[in-house]
């Protein structure tokens, strides 16, 4: 991945020259900004590639990568050693002499030691890259003429084909059939587009050529046509074959250009009601090529066109008709049905088969094409058990072998990216099979190993959520949850694609991922980045003193303790665990990312751990989970994080002590540093909101706070400066043993959309102050949050909150109206055993969507039934209700709604 090294190398070198520490002298600033210069130009020769030679592009790809880490490991290995070497004291002696005396290339030698071999080191790197840069210009040069004769002829490689005209098998499309003929022969007289989206193989075409062979369809419209478009067109073959589609075409009109068979196309159409299906579109510019949004004419007689694509953003610029029809997975009657009719045809699976079978078929997640290859495969070998047994077990790379079409139309995506997308999209193959992706993790992960491109005046998390919603609007990854919030809260990607990413990243020496223990792994293993996702780390002890430590360590273990050792790579960026246990260090001066779980028992290294936090002057996220209580242990962040300007997420379930910033010991530095990128901040004990902390943390926009004792003297506390951190958007406040006067001692920003209460037994005539809050979307109150028997909101409050959950607070009687809560999509009612009921205008409130109901008492959920009947008789039929009762200890869940 050429693109992405290059990517994370800038930020090294950006970082590297703006770097507050004095570890370059003014030869080595040169080279860096020299090396700088030349990796963004091949940056900008990666961009344009896809209009040069794609196999002379390729050929240098990999040089590129290699030589980019290269320079990366030289830049970051002599950044540790110095921080390792040099004491503050000796740092400040070292630059007073550089700046006393002459310089001199013999001098600078001996100022420090190992300064000629770094110099000599990043020089020969220097010149390799200088090399590929030429190389890279010769290309341009000659793709230049090139380029121009193909903006002249508009001709491209592949060739579109004819309308189809084979029968396809349809399994589990009835509904999808069904509501696309009824748009085509239904609704605005005027000329329309219907668009068909979905992932590669997942039955868009198989549904549009059933459509296009119906009977009544082609009773219905006068003409239809169909041409297939792909990734690489010729605006000329694909007039042809839409005319050929309509009339006998004579030789002669083979030869015409493309603006006499625009003109031909036209008329011919012109007052006929007309189907036109463009298949496989890949290009939003493709509606442009030769005028071809104007070849159609609107006689306002009901003529469509059907579009299939994999893009959501080439469907909205060909206009198509609202809303797009989003292909979906087959379930897991209609994937069996599919595979025994590939498999069986008319016959039944034999009851020893069905097991096995049912397994395959499960493994396909619904993916039509991937059914329909591993039947065809199926249905060429004897019918026993063990040779079904090695299918199952080898089902990847059996469904790429047997279908060559497969492997092209699941590799077609993943090439068609733009470069910026690839190493992210290739990078999500290091979370386990069917793993429910954290978004908030994923982001923070491609931050930390340099994938997003920095845009001026955006924030690299807003960046690198575009890029992720860039790649679903592609279909290439799936929204599996959202947030209370309305954000994209979990992603997944289907299995059959991962394995796709797993082939492309052993390929590109991208990662490595790995289900046994280190010392087991093939000589010639790409180990820059590895995930390990069973069994133990025993290995690493072996690794640790490898020169070929890994810059990434992502384990998704259940439970495991991570040997000491794995931390020693000098050069790791990223050490991601999704559980075990954590001994007593963090880890190297690179690392950007940390995240891991403490346990109790680890609490005699915690003094070793608050000591060594400092050590990460690059760290940008740590997170840290535990499995005891804010209450049972506080832990202290070091004063110097103050100066770890790289910060951007600090996230620890155990309370922490924030530092007083006046006694952070700047070391003789009498000016502010502003944590500009920190945006989170949880979970700080007795949180003080002084004017030097606020100042220090303007960006911030998560906070949470935890109190174990009422304080005596809020005032003490300012927390009426929280109103001059103006991004804030969302606080957590968390109190051991309550306050019941927190609201009336603090001043919420208006920025403020989401704020979660937990234990503060706050009266509820107090809630007019969060009801006045501008922007609250989302309010959860938990844990006795408020208390006393009555909750009465005042009109006018509430006007922007769309997400409402009561859990475990004391409530009887709850007085409201749709009037209150007019903007509320979500309710979670959860243990409030002595709520009577759900007041009957909630149900009224026009922009309701569900009510969800946990353990409550029988006339809470009676209410909430008597809710839906009651919007049901009205014609809302949307509304879902969804309630777990106290015997049903959270197995049994009873859903209903229209669907």
């Amino acid at each position: 991945m050429a693109y992405a090294a290059l990517l994370s190398l800038t930020h090294v070198l950006e970082q590297t020259l703006n770097c507050d520490y004095q570890y370059l002298i003014l030869g080595e600033k040169q080279q860096i900004a020299s090396l700088l210069e030349k990796v963004s130009f091949l940056q900008v020769f990666l961009d344009n590639s896809s209009k040069k030679s794609i196999k002379k592009v390729e050929c240098l790809e990999s040089q590129i990568r290699d030589a980019a880490y290269k320079a990366e490991d030289i830049i970051e290995s002599h950044m540790t050693d110095q921080v390792h070497k040099e004491s503050a004291s000796h740092r400040e002696d070292r630059i007073r002499h550089i700046l006393t005396k002459p310089f001199t290339w013999a001098r600078r030698a001996t100022v420090r030691f190992g300064f000629t071999t770094f110099f000599h080191k990043l020089e020969e790197v220097i010149k390799e890259i200088d090399s590929i840069k030429k190389r890279v210009e010769k290309i341009e040069d000659e793709s230049d003429f090139q380029d121009q004769q193909q903006q002249r002829s508009m001709i491209h490689v592949e060739s579109s084909r004819i309308a189809p005209g084979g029968k396809s098998t349809v399994v589990g499309f009835d509904d999808d059939l069904l509501e696309i003929k009824t748009r085509l022969i239904g609704g605005s007289s005027d000329l329309q587009t219907v668009a068909l989206v979905g992932m590669g193989g997942s039955g868009k075409t198989t549904v549009a050529e059933k459509i296009y062979d119906d009977a009544f369809i082609e009773h219905y419209f006068d003409t239809r046509a169909w041409v297939t478009v792909s990734q690489n067109y010729n605006v000329q073959k694909i007039l042809l074959d839409l005319l050929n589609c309509i009339k006998e075409l004579s030789n002669e009109m083979h030869n015409e250009s493309i603006e006499k068979l625009v003109e031909l196309l036209y008329k011919t159409l012109k007052g006929r009601r007309y189907l036109i299906v463009m298949d496989d579109v890949w290009d939003t510019k493709f509606w442009d090529d030769a005028s071809l949004k104007f070849v159609f004419p609107n006689d306002k007689n009901g003529s469509r066109i059907m579009l299939t694509t994999r893009e959501e953003k080439v469907a909205f610029s060909a206009n198509s008709c609202p809303p797009l029809h989003h292909m979906h997975f087959l379930d897991e009657e209609d994937s069996w049905k599919l595979f025994c009719e590939k498999v069986f045809g008319e016959n039944c699976c034999p009851p020893e088969l069905v097991e096995i079978g049912t397994k395959i078929v499960q493994h396909c997640k619904g993916l039509p094409l991937a059914i329909v290859v591993i039947g065809g495969a199926l249905s060429k070998l004897p019918r026993i058990q063990h040779d079904w047994r090695n299918v199952a077990e080898n089902l990847s790379s059996i469904i790429t072998s047997n279908d060559e079409r497969y492997s092209k139309i699941m590799s077609l995506s993943y090439n068609n990216l733009p470069h910026h997308l690839k190493g992210c999209f290739l990078y999500m193959g290091v979370f386990p099979e069917d793993f429910n992706i954290r978004v908030s993790t994923l982001v923070n992960l491609w931050i930390a190993e340099g994938f997003i491109k920095l845009v001026k005046f955006k924030r690299l998390e807003d960046v690198a959520e575009e890029y992720l919603l860039d790649l679903i609007e592609r279909n290439l990854v799936i929204m599996s949850e959202k947030s209370s919030i309305g954000k994209i809260k979990t992603c997944k990607i289907h299995d059959l694609l991962r394995d796709l990413l797993l082939s492309e990243a052993e390929k590109d020496r991208f990662y490595h991922v790995t289900n046994s223990i280190l010392d087991f792994l093939p000589r010639g293993t790409s180990l820059r980045r590895l995930s390990i996702q069973k069994k133990d780390l025993s290995g690493a002890k072996i690794l640790s003193t490898s020169p070929r430590s890994p810059r990434s360590i992502l384990s998704f273990l259940d439970a495991s303790s991570i040997p000491s050792k794995v931390l020693d790579f000098r050069l790791l960026r990223v050490f991601h665990t999704a559980g075990g246990r954590q001994n007593n260090k963090l880890g190297p001066f690179t690392m950007r990312y940390f995240t891991t779980t403490m346990h109790i028992i680890d609490l005699e290294s915690l003094k070793s751990w608050e000591e060594s936090v400092y050590k990460f002057r690059n760290l940008q996220t740590l997170r840290l989970q535990t499995t005891f209580s804010p209450s049972f242990i506080i832990l202290d962040l070091p004063p110097k994080l103050w100066k770890m300007t790289q910060l951007r997420h600090v996230q620890v379930e155990a309370a922490v002590n924030l530092p007083d910033p006046l006694n952070a010991e700047i070391e003789g530095e009498n000016f502010v540093i502003v944590l500009e990128n920190l945006q989170t901040l949880s979970l700080i004990n007795d949180f003080r909101c002084t004017v030097e902390v606020s100042k220090r943390i303007p960006n911030l926009k998560k906070l949470g706070i935890f109190y174990r004792d009422e304080p005596t003297d809020w005032g003490y506390h300012c927390l009426n400066n929280l109103v001059v951190l103006d991004k804030l958007e969302a606080l957590k406040c968390v109190f051991h043993f309550g306050s019941p006067s927190f609201l009336k001692n603090v001043t919420f920003p208006e920025s403020l959309k989401k704020l979660t209460l937990i234990d503060s037994n706050i009266p509820w005539e107090d809630m007019t102050i969060i009801g006045s809050l501008p922007n609250l979307q989302v309010l959860k109150l938990k844990r006795n949050a408020f208390l006393g028997p009555e909750w009465e909101p005042n009109e006018g409050e509430f006007l922007q909150l769309k997400f409402l959950l009561l859990e475990n607070v004391c409530l009887e009687y709850w007085r409201a109206d749709s009037i209150h809560f007019p903007k509320l999509e979500r309710l979670f009612i959860k243990d409030c055993g002595d709520l009577e009921e759900i007041p009957s205008g909630i149900g009224e409130i026009t922009t309701l969507q569900s009510i969800e109901v946990y353990s409550c008492r029988d006339s809470l959920v009676t209410s909430a039934k008597q809710i839906q009947e009651t919007q049901q008789m009205y014609g809302n039929d949307d509304l879902q209700i969804r309630i777990v009762s106290y015997y049903d200890s959270w197995t049994k869940i009873s859903t209903t709604s229209k669907h």
